[in-house]
Parts: structure tokens; C-alpha cells; sequence
């Protein structure tokens, strides 16, 4: 029995770090869309998101599993938030990679392990070691320095960790399997893409679908390319802590910080040069006593 929980957390952590891997490296991706205004690219994703949930359902054999929770009021209405959430973040995730504001981004998945780990104390009692604790608090520091740095209110960096850390919650609470929730997330979240998508082609406002063969086919690999990790990161929170979780998602702010830099060469100061060898230096501490606190329990 204690075998099988440890090989269900190890197959947790596994989905968190590819999860992150795809997010660290989305702008990359989303940078080709920079011609498709935010709203519209992010009704695309939820759309496509939807036709690909429901063939995995249906290929599964779960599909009519999915259609029977749409009759529990309760469920569904946490579900609505969840969408919320996770539409909300996806919008400003996007938004942000169009005014060339990556950085900015990067440090709200920053600031997200630790909201992730403020929900897990006080919501769920998770206890962290005092080398955790050590490790999570170097990590704030480092998390000022950068806020500091930026000289204004880090509105996006905020609004990314916030919606990201209750949609974290959120999850944690739900005993439905990952990818029943996640399409039914989407499928809240439909109606309303398909009226904006409706608005930006019948207004004449220039809708892109359509109109370019190779936009058109992003537009449609938006649906995998949010589906994917947000499936692992759904079977993750499911199986490992909260703090755990918050700690591997600085795999994601790091690749989207190298991203931003390197590659869309926003500046980079020296608070930055700072701040992220601290990041690492306490990703390496929280690892280093987690392993520590596992190998004690065995």
C-alpha cells in the first residue's frame, strides 16, 4: 500500500514537470499568434480545448460519465469558477506576450508556488519542514527583489499567480477524475467563446480563422497546446502536495523568463541577476528536504 501511494506521487511530480515544460515554453508558441487579439485567440483555445477532451472522453468510453456530473448543481458551479479562473489566466497570460511583457509574466508563475503554498497550510494543513519553510521564505525574498525591480505594481505578475493558485484549489478539492473536469470547464466556457468568435467574423472586425492557412492551423493546435498540461497538471494536484506542486512550477517561470530574454529580448536588469540564482538556490533547498522528510518516512 505505502508502495503504490509513493509510485502515485512519483507519477504526479512526472505530469507536474512536463506540464511545466510545456508552459515554460509556450511563448514561444503563442508569440506566432501575436496578429490574433488576445480574446479571440483565447476563445480559439477553448473551443479546440473542448473537440479534443471530448474525443479523449469518447475514446475512453467516459463521455457519458462527463454528461452525467453536468446534473449536479454544486459541482458544476465549482466548476464555473474553476473556468473562470483559468480562462482569466490564460487571457492575461496571452496579453501579456503581445505587449511584450513576458518577464512580467514569468514572475506571477514566480509568485504562484507561493500562494500555492499559503493555500496548502491554511486550507488543506499541509506541514512543511523548517528547512521548507526556509526554502519557501528565500523564495519571497527573491519574489521582492523582483517586484521591486520592476518600480510599479506587477499587475499581471499578480493577477497570473492569484487565478492560478485558486484554480489550484479548486482542483485539489475535486474527487471527479482530471479530464472529466477540465472538459467540462471548457464546455462552460464555450457559450461565450463562441459568441466572441461569432462578434469578431460576422462584425467585420476581421476574425482570423480562416484567413491564412498557417494561422488557421495554430489556431487549431491552441486546442492540444492547453489541453495537454493542463490534463497533468488536473492528474498532479490529485496525487502531490500543494507545496510540492507550487516548488515545480518554477520549472515553468524559468523557461519563460529564459523565453523573454533571450529570445523576444525583453531587458534584463540586475535585480533580475539578482533575484533568480536565489529562486534556484531555494528550489534546490525545498528539493533537498523533501527528499530528506521522504526518505525519513520510509
Amino acid at each position: 500500500m505505502e508502495r503504490a501511494l509513493r509510485t502515485e506521487v512519483q507519477k504526479g511530480v512526472l505530469a507536474m514537470v512536463v506540464a511545466c515544460l510545456v508552459w515554460g515554453l509556450s511563448p514561444l508558441y503563442y508569440k506566432m499568434l501575436v496578429s490574433v487579439p488576445p480574446i479571440e485567440l483565447l476563445s480559439h483555445r477553448t473551443l479546440w480545448s473542448m473537440v479534443l477532451f471530448a474525443l479523449i472522453l469518447l475514446m475512453q468510453g467516459r463521455l457519458r460519465g462527463a454528461v452525467g456530473v453536468l446534473g449536479k448543481k454544486n459541482i458544476m458551479a465549482t466548476l464555473f469558477i474553476a473556468a473562470l479562473m483559468i480562462a482569466f489566466n490564460w487571457f492575461v497570460f496571452i496579453y501579456s506576450i503581445q505587449i511584450n511583457r513576458a518577464t512580467e509574466t514569468s514572475l506571477g508563475y514566480f509568485i504562484f508556488p507561493l500562494v500555492s503554498v499559503i493555500f496548502g497550510v491554511v486550507l488543506f494543513r499541509e506541514n512543511l519542514s523548517r528547512a521548507q519553510i526556509s526554502a519557501v521564505l528565500l523564495a519571497a525574498f527573491a519574489v521582492l527583489i523582483l517586484t521591486y525591480g520592476l518600480g510599479r505594481v506587477p499587475w499581471i505578475a499578480l493577477s497570473v499567480s492569484v487565478s492560478f493558485g485558486i484554480y489550484g484549489v479548486i482542483k485539489k478539492s475535486l474527487s471527479i477524475p482530471a479530464i472529466v473536469t477540465v472538459t467540462l470547464e471548457v464546455l462552460l466556457l464555450s457559450p461565450i467563446a463562441l459568441m466572441i468568435l461569432y462578434f469578431y467574423h460576422a462584425s467585420g472586425s476581421g476574425g482570423q480563422f480562416g484567413q491564412s492557412a498557417s494561422i488557421s492551423l495554430l489556431l487549431i493546435l491552441s486546442g492540444p497546446m492547453t489541453a495537454t498540461p493542463l490534463i497533468l497538471f488536473s492528474y498532479a494536484t490529485r496525487r502531490v502536495a500543494l507545496a510540492t506542486v507550487g516548488i515545480l512550477q518554477y520549472i515553468n517561470p524559468s523557461l519563460q523568463f529564459l523565453c523573454a530574454t533571450v529570445l523576444f529580448l525583453e531587458p534584463l536588469s540586475i535585480w533580475h541577476a539578482v533575484a533568480f540564482p536565489l529562486i534556484w538556490f531555494a528550489l534546490a533547498l525545498y528539493t533537498w528536504a523533501s527528499f530528506q522528510t521522504a526518505r525519513r518516512s520510509i
